[in-house]
């Protein structure tokens, strides 16, 4: 099984801040699903969000 990211993990990838992620997670449309009261994210959504950027 693959390990979830967290919103920090999240951040160092995208090299933004932890602020930046929960204020754009919903409007940019990354990947994340609630764990209870977390967000977390599979890497390999994160790549395709991530490719589909322009």
């Amino acid at each position: 099984m693959t390990k979830l990211m967290t919103v920090g993990d999240v951040a160092d990838y995208l090299s933004v801040p932890k602020s930046w992620v929960y204020d754009n997670w919903k409007r940019q449309t990354i990947p994340f699903r609630k764990v209870g009261q977390s967000l977390r994210c599979r890497p390999a959504d994160l790549e395709k969000w991530f490719d589909r950027q322009n």
